[in-house]
């Protein structure tokens, strides 16, 4: 009886391997090299990649994980997609790919932005602050301040 246990053990691995391969299946794809002719991310894409870096802060946050800590890993991602997908190109920047140095610091400002705007609760009191601040300084001369967001309930 023993030895049955560990065949049905090991075929349990193993479908477990094979299902977490499929799971990563799109994301491996999503960061394969692309060919020579990657378009440069547009407005479009780069409003889909921070708000999709903002929510895996949110997530994260309400995980328990810290707030350097979920914005690092959310903006690390982000810079990878947009290197893999777009080869550092971003219509917005630059006409030239920026580095994957240059994509994490501004991935990981958009995603704080980003989660300041959809989970400000998730988000310290001190990064909510200087966010608003750095926004306050560089709103046009003569604009209507921002609308606040909801507050989660």
């Amino acid at each position: 009886m023993q030895q049955d246990w560990w065949i049905h053990r090991d075929l349990c691995v193993r479908i477990t391997a094979g299902r977490l391969g499929l799971l990563l299946l799109p994301l491996a794809l999503l960061l394969a090299p692309v060919s020579a002719q990657a378009e440069p991310a547009t407005e479009a894409d780069m409003s889909f990649y921070t708000r999709m870096a903002a929510l895996n802060v949110c997530i994260a946050r309400a995980a328990g994980i810290e707030f350097d800590k979920a914005a690092a890993v959310a903006g690390e991602t982000i810079a990878q997609v947009i290197q893999g997908k777009n080869q550092g190109q971003i219509a917005q920047v630059s006409n030239k790919p920026l580095s994957i140095e240059e994509l994490r610091k501004g991935s990981i400002n958009s995603a704080v932005l980003g989660a300041v705007e959809l989970c400000p609760n998730q988000v310290p009191e001190d990064v909510r602050k200087k966010v608003q601040e750095v926004i306050k300084n560089n709103a046009p001369k003569g604009a209507a301040p921002a609308a606040k967001p909801a507050e989660a309930k």
